[in-house]
């Protein structure tokens, strides 16, 4: 009696460790399914990154826009020029500085060949 009340448990066993495999099996197509289908995707995640320089550059055009739209509207008549003034110098100041990072930026990365020596300048040799 022993025997056979071993091998039920052993068939019991196998059983409901089967049906956890069965059960682990469906919550992962399940979980699977989710997420193709009800999960969707941030923008942030399908937009390409985009370097300091791109930034930069980014912002330089979006300034000389800016400047370019300034200079229209005041020409239209709807801004004062103490106005117009005050924000293309604020305007002028900001390209300023993006340009000045922008070549310090371009600087680190590319180098420049050097100029001639001032020897080769004035005909003397080396």
């Amino acid at each position: 009696m022993d025997a056979a009340m071993l091998l039920l448990a052993v068939i019991f066993a196998i059983s409901s460790a089967d049906g956890a495999v069965l059960g682990a099996c469906l919550a992962l197509a399940l979980v699977t399914v989710l997420f193709i289908f009800y999960i969707q995707a941030d923008a942030s995640d399908l937009a390409p990154h985009r370097s300091k320089l791109d930034q930069l550059l980014e912002r330089r055009d979006v300034i000389y826009d800016n400047l370019r739209d300034l200079r229209f509207e005041f020409r239209s008549g709807k801004y004062s020029e103490g106005d117009y003034e005050a924000m293309k110098t604020s305007l002028e100041n900001e390209a300023a500085l993006v340009v000045t990072e922008i070549e310090r930026l371009t600087d680190s990365q590319v180098r420049r060949p050097r100029g001639p020596r001032s020897t080769e300048l004035d005909g003397s040799p080396r």
